[in-house]
């Protein structure tokens, strides 16, 4: 079986928190309602946006939901289009270890809740496109923590649970490996705190990027 390293994007890959904060302040401000804060917003990173604006906004109805969710795509995509959007710098060392990991034979992978044009923006920005061989978006899956986007990623690169890790930044995403059955690598510099990963139950947490390709090669 294949050696598969899936990682999360936001707060993982990229510091993208900047604007997703102001993405959701938009269309909290269309729904004429006061924004939460920054940090609130920082928590639910990492969930598809339906579930995140709900955990944001509990007390509104479904639909309300949903219509936000539509709200901060139109937010999003106003600010990219005007060249509004705040730089989405990789985490330091994310493009070594990438590339250490690529030559030392691990297929790659993305698990995120953006969107699929939201991912290939930020990977065709930053040069990584050619990196991963299965993307994964939420556009065609449920919400994390939910396994399918691990099992589809596992299906297309030809892995197995055992010869799998899922590497990200919020508990969202260990809860999601364990589900999966997969190594769940936990970073320390994202928007959950390592408690938090610890808590949720990662295997490991590394603390910087750099730390990456030996811990995935001890597994």
């Amino acid at each position: 079986m294949n050696r598969l390293a899936i990682f999360d994007c936001d707060g993982t890959l990229v510091d993208s928190q900047a604007n997703i904060c102001r993405a959701m302040e938009e269309c909290f401000a269309v729904s004429r309602l006061d924004p939460p804060p920054r940090a609130a917003i920082r928590r639910i990173v990492g969930l598809s946006l339906v579930p995140a604006i709900a955990q944001l906004l509990p007390q509104a109805e479904a639909g309300q939901h949903e219509t936000m969710a539509e709200d901060y795509k139109r937010a999003f995509f106003a600010m990219r289009a005007s060249g509004a959007l705040d730089p989405e710098p990789l985490f330091d060392g994310i493009a070594e270890a990438i590339e250490t990991l690529d030559a030392g034979g691990w297929l790659l992978g993305v698990a995120t809740g953006k969107s699929d044009r939201g991912l290939k923006h930020i990977l065709e920005h930053h040069g990584l496109a050619h990196r991963f061989v299965t993307l994964q978006t939420a556009d065609r899956h449920p919400s994390k923590p939910h396994p399918s986007m691990i099992e589809t990623a596992m299906a297309e690169a030809g892995a197995a649970p055992e010869t799998t890790a899922m590497i990200g930044d919020t508990s969202f995403d260990i809860r999601m490996a364990r589900a999966a059955g997969t190594h769940a690598v936990g970073v320390a510099w994202g928007y959950h705190t390592m408690h938090e990963l610890l808590e949720s139950g990662a295997h490991h947490v590394v603390a910087h990027a750099s730390a990456l390709p030996a811990q995935l090669e001890a597994l």
